[in-house]
């Protein structure tokens, strides 16, 4: 099988799952093993995300709009801004602090994986059973405050396994958002946290890109921006229709199954 294949194959597993919360990390370091695909230091992974966060803009585009021309208002797109720098700020700062040790450890380590699929999976349902009562049902109704908390949650994806979107959203949910706005807050906030985890690695690895990545690189891009925008409003559709529980049960059992094939030892 081809690298570029592989790459586009790898780019389609990140449009689908980065907007689920099933963590699109984890799925694309166990089917770049799966496939033989070699990302040294995870570069590939976290580029090729880049993709999706150009699908949210474009399906975005009238809202992201209105924030850059400063419609409707000033002091609306002002306090959208700023709602979205509150939630960023956890992110970078834990980002900065521990992933070095991240990439260097957990990436490398399955059994991490899967036992946060199976953790996050537990969380979700006990998130969706408990949950108190949504306060908020629209994006720009939400509270500096709650953003902070969302961007608490947000930062614990440092760890693979557990899912940005994931994180996001059960932190929107336990802090009073309906399940739609909690998706797309989720969404939105994307579009910073991605950028500057693409820049980070890009930065990282300026002097060492080679054509044939390069080239891997632009694959995966493009079949993760088709597929992200392909998923992103039906996934809206759905969680407001029927909520999370089917990506819980998902993640314990892909847990589950993935701690068996470690015992049987898979993955050395």
């Amino acid at each position: 099988m081809s690298s570029a294949f592989q790459a586009a194959l790898l780019g389609v597993v990140q449009g689908v799952t980065e907007f689920l919360p099933v963590s699109s990390t984890a799925h694309l370091l166990i089917a770049s093993r799966l496939l033989g695909f070699k990302d040294p230091g995870g570069v590939f992974t976290v580029m090729i995300q880049l993709g999706s966060i150009f699908a949210v803009a474009w399906i975005y585009r009238a809202r992201i709009m209105d924030v850059v021309m400063g419609r409707p208002s000033v002091a609306e797109a002002r306090r959208f801004a700023a709602m979205l720098f509150v939630a960023l700020l956890p992110a970078l700062v834990i980002g900065g602090l521990m992933s070095g040790f991240v990439t260097r450890v957990l990436y490398n380590t399955l059994a991490v994986i899967a036992v946060t699929f199976v953790l996050g999976g537990i969380a979700i349902l006990l998130i969706e059973r408990f949950r108190p009562a949504p306060t908020v049902h629209d994006v720009d109704q939400t509270s500096m405050g709650k953003a902070l908390g969302i961007g608490m949650f947000q930062a614990l994806a440092i760890v693979p396994g557990v899912s940005r979107s994931g994180a996001t959203i059960m932190g929107g949910l336990g802090l009073g958002l309906d399940r739609a706005v909690a998706a797309e807050f989720s969404f939105f906030l994307a579009i910073p946290t991605l950028t500057a985890a693409f820049a980070n690695s890009l930065w990282k690895v300026r002097h060492n890109l080679t054509g044939a990545q390069a080239s891997e690189i632009a694959i995966g891009f493009v079949m993760a921006f088709v597929s992200s925008a392909l998923v992103v409003k039906p996934f809206v559709n759905y969680v407001r229709r029927s909520g999370f529980q089917s990506f819980a049960w998902y993640r314990i059992v892909a847990g589950l199954v993935l701690l068996a094939a470690l015992a049987a030892g898979w993955g050395r």
